[in-house]
């Protein structure tokens, strides 16, 4: 049974069709011990579905206990995890199911990078091309959260600009040790350089100022 509703299907085709540009490589990285990961069936199905859709969508499947060297080199850190690549290497990464409203952050995320641009302003751009540190992002959401998208979209865009920049949807119920090491108490909730952290979704010049007191 499809995973992606036909009607919905249908749409994205009609959306991808018309918005994507060049090439994404979707890397999915997974386990195939379902103790260990018991929803990596499921993101698998999705992924496979929606890289389906449209030809310019190229899928790399791995399983990490069999592909250590290639988590490693690519940074994955836990299973299932996507990442996104366009024309250059960027650090967008879901962890967890992009399911429910992070499926339209996946979406976009994707028609930006097969662009090679983001949508940040101009002067937002600027100032995260001009950092010079390594700067993680931990995008704490679940699923039916209406504000998580934001957030997500926002570090995805900023890791975007500039590759020291690495940015992470992670899905807090499936990753509840992480949540609870992390304090998550609401979502969204970011984290950056494990030194500052904030709740809701931000505008950029303000992400930008978090990002700006984490590197002090």
């Amino acid at each position: 049974m499809p995973i992606i509703d036909p009607g919905l299907r249908s749409q994205l085709a009609k959306k991808l069709s018309a918005e994507l540009g060049g090439e994404v490589r979707v890397w999915l990285f997974i386990s195939k011990h379902k103790e260990q990961c018991p929803f990596c069936g499921t993101v698998a199905g999705l992924v496979e579905e929606f890289c389906g859709i449209d030809g310019r969508l190229k899928l790399f499947v791995y399983d990490i206990d069999d592909h250590q060297k290639e988590a490693r080199l690519l940074g994955v850190e836990r299973v299932p995890a996507i990442l996104l690549q366009g024309a250059s290497a960027t650090g967008v990464y879901y962890y967890g199911m992009p399911t429910g409203y992070e499926f339209g952050s996946l979406v976009e995320d994707v028609i930006d990078l097969s662009n090679s641009r983001s949508r940040l302003s101009d002067r937002s751009r600027e100032a995260v091309q001009g950092i010079e540190s390594e700067v993680d992002i931990k995008v704490f959401v679940t699923p039916t959260c209406p504000y998580c998208p934001g957030a997500v979209r926002m570090a995805h865009q900023i890791a975007m600009e500039n590759t020291k920049v690495k940015a992470s949807m992670i899905e807090a119920t499936e990753f509840s040790e992480l949540s609870e090491r992390y304090g998550v108490m609401g979502v969204p909730k970011v984290v950056i350089n494990d030194r500052v952290s904030f709740e809701g979704a931000v505008q950029e010049g303000e992400f930008i100022e978090h990002i700006r007191r984490a590197l002090k």
